[in-house]
């Protein structure tokens, strides 16, 4: 069918504030997430960057998630195009710079300490979302107001006494101004990662001898730990009994915690909570269908990184599926081996409205430090800006009409279990 869009078009030029001289040296240097990636291997301590790294099983899952992106083939439309589109991006009836964000990431003190007061205060500077994991050293009330516009919260199901833990947090997050609540369904069990495991990190951690050695090498990192202590799960402090070592604090934690939410918790949780709600591990079109039937507001697509179980499908290939079950009735998080701009748009293309962001997050940490979040940032902003205009597409919404080749795509048969 010919083109019948007016020739050419001027897009309306992305307005991206100038980068600074110090910002466009650190560009030259490190122009992706793989250049920030083979910095923090040197720069941090071997355990540290294991466990921002790795995965479960044999990393099997994160080669899948990124080979699957690198897959999907977009086919340009040229003559549109002029100035570099904008990237803004509308996700739950708020504007962001793009359709970037900051995906949930447990722990992220282990790989850089402080990791989660770097990333808010990126995030709300660039003015995009940012998702504080449950399992981190910032508590909601602090986030709130470091990140007052873009903080989104991810729970874990703390079940025990009619969930008094987990409806807390929802009230919590309420009267603090949590903008959206992401409940995550795709840890039913606990697993274990390699990785992690040889490098000598312990859970609760502990700076044993060997981590202490290891940590001494890396000035990059004991600076950071000076400055923000050892990681603690500082969101769960009010109810945690006063004087608990983190020890009994990690106790407490897997006692009070665990499992996967089921279907009619998560019916509970949307009546508590006014705000947009979403789900966090959908993999199969019933399951997306299912949750639009609760009144659930949006879904992230993801296989937790990878770092669950490396047997699940990449989540770009059921994507298109859950997209087309769910079409108008909730929006779309992409999640799982994002690396770059082209990546996002890759994932809006096939039907999601944003894609997060986590572990090329940790490796901007351990690069750069408190510097890198911005970094990454403005290197994916730019990316999706580069991209779109490359692709022929005037905004991020046009991207749902660019032409796809995907080949791992799932098909409906391959979703019936047989």
């Amino acid at each position: 069918m010919p083109d019948t869009s007016p020739l050419p078009t001027e897009a309306k030029p992305a307005i991206r504030a100038t980068l600074s001289p110090k910002q466009l040296a650190l560009k030259r240097r490190f122009p992706t997430a793989y250049d920030l990636r083979a910095r923090a291997r040197k720069r941090l301590p071997n355990f540290a960057f294991e466990y921002a790294d790795g995965g479960a099983g044999a990393d099997t899952g994160i080669a899948r998630n990124w080979n699957a992106l690198d897959a999907v083939e977009m086919v340009p439309r040229y003559g549109r195009v002029i100035a570099p589109p904008p990237a803004e991006t509308t996700l739950f009836g708020k504007t962001y710079a793009g359709p970037i964000g900051i995906a949930p990431i447990g722990g992220p003190g282990t790989a850089f300490p402080g990791a989660e007061t770097y990333l808010a205060k990126a995030a709300q500077a660039a003015n995009v979302p940012y998702t504080l994991g449950l399992l981190s050293g910032l508590d909601i009330e602090e986030a709130a107001k470091i990140a007052p516009d873009v903080l989104w919260l991810q729970l874990y199901r703390f079940a025990n006494n009619d969930h008094k833990i987990g409806f807390d947090l929802v009230r919590r997050a309420a009267t603090a101004g949590v903008n959206v609540l992401v409940l995550t369904i795709d840890t039913p069990t606990r697993t274990t990662r390699p990785r992690e495991v040889k490098s000598g990190i312990m859970n609760p951690f502990k700076l044993t001898m060997r981590l202490r050695l290891d940590a001494m090498r890396s000035p990059h990192w004991m600076r950071a730990l000076v400055c923000n202590g050892i990681p603690k799960f500082t969101a769960l402090a009010p109810y945690v009994r006063s004087g608990m070592n983190l020890a009994e604090g990690a106790a407490f934690i897997r006692r009070e915690s665990g499992g996967a939410f089921t279907w009619e918790e998560i019916a509970r949780y949307r009546d508590k909570w006014k705000k947009p709600l979403l789900l966090k591990g959908v993999m199969h079109p019933e399951d997306a269908a299912r949750a639009v039937e609760l009144g659930i507001d949006g879904l992230f697509v993801t296989n937790h990184g990878g770092r669950q179980i490396d047997a699940l499908p990449a989540p770009i290939d059921v994507l298109p599926s859950i997209a087309a079950e769910v079409g108008a009735s909730a929006e779309l998080i992409y999640d799982s081996g994002v690396r770059s701009g082209v990546d996002a748009a890759r994932a809006v293309a096939l039907g999601a409205d944003a894609a997060f962001v986590g572990k090329a997050f940790l490796w901007s940490l351990g690069a750069l430090g408190a510097k890198g979040p911005e970094h990454l940032i403005n290197l994916l902003i730019d990316d999706v800006c580069a991209t779109l205009g490359q692709l022929g597409c005037r905004n991020v919404d046009e991207l749902r009409s660019v032409a796809v080749r995907h080949p791992g795509m799932y098909s409906a048969v391959d979703f019936d279990g047989r």
